[in-house]
């Protein structure tokens, strides 16, 4: 009972704790550890021990799928090298560098020196990128960050088993590379096998409730195997971390497959909540440590002084090593022909933040435990892990705001991102009035088919509105559907307070009432809050060397969403489309026969026309002749 009742303590603090910093619009992560610094001196507070068993089997594998699942497998792909480059060869780097640091600053073992360097080399995936989109990074950055925090901790932790296999000397280098090498391919070959098993299974189950459960079971199918078979010849296994990665990718990948709709929609769900409290009891239990580990320096035979000069020297090192990699591995590569014609030349402001965005978190507090007890001055560098967890949270996650208004970085712009999803509904639209047209034509009453067209188009031309500004009708639609639902519910509640219908039936309407209400909830998000991830400044710089750029902000709604106004008239082709912005017309570009954009221009003096193909953002004024 005492066990319960603490841990339901811990978690429904974590949580409060959280909510709180919401609405007061603070960093959670950092408010759960500074409150959890403040619990470790209570004397009622019970002492939590954050155990490696505790974080590398209980919490590592839910929380690294419950991202995997949501990482997008052609992001991944797209974005490997840079991914590699900070998963694998930043970890490594950051291990050698901290841990030649280390042997010079305590007079250690390098094998013991090299495995503090792999403790503190995998930044958090959650403190990394819960931040990067709550101050609006570009997205690319975004993925690069998340997709590197899904594969340091594989990275790191088998470089950490080989530096503790070290410390003994029993081990050469070819079987620690040999080990490395092993682990990784043993891993992600153990999350193939199990992502194509799963997805076969989950493909036959009928029922949602055990789906759902299938998925939350799969973190662990995946890991434990992967930590419990041997590979022959080394002294090592496969990562369980990379297996639960490599399937979770795959099966967010595969979801719409070998899900159904409603049994997505619990798992989203399901998993959202399972993040939310772990990753928030994760970063209060870290704070909740520090008082163990000051209590366990009094056994130290090193000076106080030596202690703080060290500690002080080993955070500052590991943010700048992340410097020093991120900048020549992000330009070097451009050397390459075909790399350089591929990818445009990020920004040294962008670099920049990728470099800056190297907070660390539970694993590197929970790795440093898996340390041997008679390891040589093990109480002083369990301090540097904490030290380098908490002071990377701090001094980074607290500027990060800051540096991104400093260096005007922009975000994801909004506007483009709704033509992106107009013309993705446009062209599914697209495809289901076919079918009507092809299959369903003539077999139906006018009074279906006028329906099923409507329904088709409400979603393309709700997004369409939401170019032109916030008052749209879907929004308008929105909230009074919600309100005719919020008194069919009173109303509903009324019947059931009556004993008169079953309960059974009245489950049944109810449930209708909130699938309805959950997707007009989703509508209303995206019309009020679309610009969520941004609020801390605009998506773009504003002003500049043209008045009629700086004016040109709103998007319209296209008059022809589909096409060139005047070749969809005429029956002519186009090559590329452009959106006047200021009366919504879409016209073709100058590489068009009839060049109507351009016409336009003549015709209204209407000044700046906007790109209106998916993917690009640019606008264009025909008075200045000034691209934006």
């Amino acid at each position: 009972m005492e066990t319960a009742l603490t841990l339901v303590t811990l978690l429904a603090l974590a949580v409060a704790v959280s909510a709180a910093a919401g609405r007061l619009g603070m960093s959670a992560p950092l408010v759960l550890i500074v409150v959890g610094i403040l619990g470790s001196y209570l004397p009622f507070v019970p002492e939590y021990e954050l155990t490696p068993e505790l974080v590398l089997v209980g919490l590592l594998p839910p929380l690294l799928y419950a991202a995997a699942i949501r990482t997008s497998l052609v992001d991944f792909r797209a974005n490997r090298r840079p991914i590699a480059l900070l998963s694998v060869g930043l970890v490594l780097f950051t291990t050698a560098g901290i841990g030649f640091l280390v042997w010079w600053l305590l007079d250690v073992p390098l094998a013991v020196a090299f495995a503090l360097g792999a403790v503190v080399a995998p930044p958090d995936a959650v403190a990394a990128t819960s931040i990067a989109r709550r101050v609006g990074l570009p997205r690319r950055v975004v993925t690069i960050l998340e997709g590197e925090s899904l594969v340091n901790d594989a990275t790191a932790i088998v470089t950490l088993r080989a530096s503790i296999a070290a410390i003994g000397g029993t081990v050469s280098v070819w079987e620690v590379g040999a080990s490395f090498v092993l682990s990784a391919i043993g891993g992600v070959l153990i999350g193939l096998v199990v992502a194509i098993v799963i997805g076969k299974i989950r493909k036959l189950i009928q029922d949602d409730v055990t789906d759902v459960a299938v998925s939350l079971l799969t973190p662990w199918i995946a890991y434990l195997p992967a930590e419990e078979i041997h590979i022959p010849g080394v002294d090592g296994h496969p990562s369980g971390v990379l297996a639960v990665v490599v399937a979770g990718i795959i099966l967010g990948h595969k979801s719409p497959i070998i899900q159904s709709a409603s049994s997505r929609l619990f798992e989203r769900t399901n998993w959202a909540t399972i993040s939310y409290v772990l990753e928030n009891a994760v970063f209060l239990l870290i704070g909740l440590q520090v008082r163990s580990i000051v209590d366990d320096l009094g056994e130290s035979t090193v000076s106080g002084t030596r202690i703080a000069v060290s500690c002080a020297v080993v955070l500052a090192a590991v943010i700048l090593l992340r410097i020093l990699w991120v900048f020549p591995a992000t330009y070097a590569a451009r050397m390459i022909p075909k790399i350089r014609d591929s990818e445009p030349r990020p920004s040294p402001r962008v670099v920049f933040l990728v470099a800056w965005t190297g907070m660390r978190g539970v694993v590197t507090l929970a790795a440093v435990f898996l340390l041997p007890a008679d390891t040589e001055k093990r109480e002083v560098l369990v301090l540097m892990a904490f030290v380098v967890t908490v002071g990377t949270l701090l001094i980074q996650g607290l500027t990060i705001p800051s540096l991104v208004r400093l260096l005007k970085v922009p975000g994801p712009d909004r506007h483009e991102d709704h033509l992106q999803e107009a013309t993705v509904y446009q062209a599914v639209a697209d495809e289901g009035m076919k079918f009507l047209d092809e299959e369903v034509e003539g077999t139906v009453s006018d009074s279906v088919m006028h329906r099923l067209r409507e329904r088709a188009t409400d979603r393309t031309n709700a997004v369409w509105e939401r170019l032109g500004g916030s008052a749209t009708p879907s929004a308008q639609y929105s909230r009074l559907r919600a309100a005719m639902l919020a008194r069919e519910r009173d109303e509903l509640l009324r019947i059931r307070a009556l004993g008169s219908i079953d309960q059974s039936v009245l489950a049944r309407v109810m449930n209708a009432l909130d699938v309805e209400e959950s997707i007009l909830d989703r509508m209303y998000e995206d019309e009020t809050t679309a610009n969520r991830e941004t609020e801390l400044r605009p998506t773009y710089e504003q002003g500049g060397p043209c008045e009629h750029l700086a004016e040109a902000v709103v998007v319209p709604t296209p008059v022809t969403p589909t096409g060139c106004e005047e070749c969809l008239r005429d029956g002519h082709d186009w090559v590329h489309l452009r959106l006047c912005m200021e009366c919504g017309h879409v016209g073709c570009c100058d590489s068009s026969p009839n060049t109507h954009s351009t016409k336009h221009f003549h015709e209204t003096g209407h000044p700046v026309m906007r790109s209106f193909e998916p993917g690009e953002a640019w606008r264009w004024c025909y008075v200045d002749e000034v691209l934006g």
